[in-house]
């Protein structure tokens, strides 16, 4: 790469990093593994620079490549790590623990439903893509993004309370 592309490269990286890292964290649940699956990101990324620069949009580029990397290393028979529902006790004020208990609230349903589920509701609903935005990102089509959002939706459902309501807010989530 030249300078005046590394430059650009830099820029881009800085801006969207936040934004793939916040999905990366909800597509694996897992800070760490968040900041492996970005990083190895930013290094395909980086391999494919001028490609990156030539598309139309090239932060849904970005965005495909932090969820297919989630994707493949879901993909991967060596991965045996499972989350584990005890949390460590919380030391800070009232509200900051509340939000933390609804952010795990969300990581288990999250937690509970099948890959392409999970990634389907985190595209559709946290990054606020339309079904055919899904769909193409996914390489899959848009009825099967509708049938995976209603597959996935009535999954989470089952996992609520007899109230059949979250007490998650996915913006305080966030």
């Amino acid at each position: 790469m030249r300078g005046h592309e590394e430059e650009a490269f830099r820029l881009f990286m800085s801006d969207r990093m936040p934004h793939l890292l916040r999905a990366a964290y909800l597509l694996c649940g897992d800070h760490h593994l968040a900041e492996d699956i970005v990083g190895t990101a930013v290094v395909r990324l980086y391999r494919s620079w001028r490609r990156v620069v030539r598309a139309e949009h090239p932060a849904a580029y970005a965005r495909q490549v932090v969820v297919r990397t989630w994707i493949d290393g879901q993909r991967r028979s060596w991965r045996q790590e499972q989350p584990t529902a005890d949390l460590p006790e919380l030391s800070v004020d009232d509200r900051a623990a509340e939000v933390a208990l609804q952010r795990a609230d969300l990581r288990r349903l999250l937690d509970r439903l099948p890959v392409r589920q999970r990634a389907v509701l985190v595209l559709r609903f946290y990054e606020d893509l339309s079904v055919d935005d899904t769909a193409q990102l996914l390489q899959i089509s848009s009825a099967a993004v509708k049938k995976l959002t209603q597959r996935a939706l009535s999954n989470v459902r089952s996992h609520l309370p007899a109230g059949g309501t979250a007490s998650v807010d996915i913006e305080e989530a966030r």
